[in-house]
């Protein structure tokens, strides 16, 4: 399986809910963080960007399998610094994992360090078909490296044609020395001005599976979606 870590970002305002939450929001009886989070079987680590408030929310169904590693949280700082921060956040909690797992004794670290991932999928909290999205990009990021296409990530593509870059996957050391660029200016900063420069393929999302939760109507129309069948298949599994 590709070598993969998972940032989902969790830290904004909820504006158009009211200000609720947004990760704690059910749709179709469960979170929508626990929806999104059902990616984590392609993640070797999952970090979780978001508020301590949001923690309750990533519990998972009783029938999910258990996830091989800990969820990791972070959170960015100033809180509700946008996704860029979030990005910023994510990454430097993984790297404090990687420092941690490396410093630890060796009889609890009996294959060494681990090398680093050479991908990182990113998704925002609310996408009900997290799941569809991450096994979607995760293949599509394998066929990169079987071709040798130095492309630096693929984002899904939604039906008005507006790029996802919050549904998307992209080359750990791209995405890195792109957060390196805006050092302290993460703060704020549009992913659209964190992305300048890197060669992204678009993904078109035929069955929806970057569909978002931005509104109350939202919140319906999706638990509709997912209680009928010519919904995405929100039970496949990604790609092992």
């Amino acid at each position: 399986m590709l070598p993969v870590d998972l940032i989902v970002l969790a830290g904004g305002r909820g504006s158009r809910l009211g200000g609720v939450l947004k990760p704690a929001v059910e749709v179709a009886g469960r979170t929508l963080l626990s929806r999104v989070l059902d990616a984590r079987p392609v993640a070797r680590h999952a970090v979780v960007v978001g508020p301590p408030a949001a923690q309750p929310a990533a519990v998972p169904p009783v029938t999910a399998p258990v996830a091989h590693t800990p969820l990791i949280w972070a959170l960015e700082d100033p809180p509700f610094g946008g996704p860029v921060a979030g990005l910023a956040a994510g990454l430097a909690a993984l790297d404090a994992h990687a420092a941690r797992a490396t410093n630890a004794p060796l009889d609890t670290n009996e294959d060494g360090p681990e090398p680093p991932v050479g991908w990182l999928l990113v998704l925002a909290c609310d996408l009900p078909w997290g799941a569809d999205a991450a096994r979607l990009l995760v293949a599509a990021a394998s066929a990169l490296e079987k071709t040798d296409d130095r492309q630096d990530g693929v984002h899904l593509v939604d039906s008005s044609g507006h790029a996802q870059w919050l549904a998307a996957i992209y080359r750990a050391p791209a995405l890195r020395a792109a957060v390196a660029r805006l050092g302290d200016r993460v703060d704020g900063a549009s992913m659209r001005q964190l992305l300048a420069g890197l060669q992204l393929d678009g993904l078109q999302d035929e069955a929806g599976a970057g569909i978002d939760v931005d509104t109350w109507q939202d919140v319906k129309s999706s638990t509709v979606r997912l209680t009928d069948a010519s919904g995405p298949d929100h039970s496949a599994r990604p790609e092992e």
